[in-house]
């Protein structure tokens, strides 16, 4: 995990997989650095810790989850179930992990940027519709603020991924931020709204 911790108005934890934590690339071009960068460049005062882990799939995602959760990030943004779709595990299986991970950060009030992803071509029409259905279903479950597709923009792409076909370059992950950049800020209004809650309820409660 790398921190670039100061003092925030609001402080977001990124758990993922390789797409978070930048694989391939220096740590201030991976995901959560340059959506930081952006964010302070539109007048955002917010500190983004970064908690991917290359390989990891939900199950990895859904064991560091208390350790995330210990260090009370007011949001999370939850990038995971890549690797699990890459190695054609059951969508099933997914779904109920990070439906797990929904539940316990529902539960402790922090709100979620949940980052969907999509199914390789390869799998079938009926595992991709069944993999490809998870996020929204979830999102809604949980009303969470979803970004349909975290590669949008950058999958088959020249010069935006990297040699392996599948994990963005530089460029790359300029246009993941660039896009999912107006669903961040709206998330941060649902942030900054849930933080002022519990700071009402702790000053209620002394």
């Amino acid at each position: 995990m790398t921190s670039s911790a100061t003092a925030a108005d609001i402080r977001l934890a990124a758990l993922g997989d390789s797409l978070t934590a930048g694989y391939g690339l220096p740590a201030d071009d991976a995901f959560p650095a340059k959506l930081q960068a952006a964010l302070k460049a539109k007048g955002h005062n917010v500190v983004i810790d970064n908690y991917g882990v290359s390989g990891d799939t939900t199950i990895g995602g859904l064991a560091r989850l208390e350790g995330v959760m210990r260090t009370t990030p007011d949001g999370v943004i939850l990038e995971l179930g890549a690797n699990d779709m890459l190695r054609g595990q059951d969508p099933e299986a997914a779904k109920a992990n990070l439906n797990t991970i929904l539940a316990r950060l529902a539960k402790a009030g922090i709100p979620v940027l949940l980052c969907g992803m999509r199914s390789a071509k390869n799998y079938g029409a009926d595992y991709a519709a069944a993999f490809d259905a998870v996020y929204p279903a979830l999102a809604q479950k949980y009303d969470a603020v979803l970004y349909p597709f975290f590669l949008d923009g950058v999958t088959g792409h020249y010069g935006l991924t990297l040699a392996d076909g599948l994990h963005p370059t530089a460029k790359g992950v300029d246009v993941i931020v660039e896009r999912i950049l107006p669903d961040v800020e709206t998330f941060l209004k649902r942030v900054s709204v849930a933080k002022a809650a519990k700071a009402a309820r702790a000053d209620a409660n002394p």
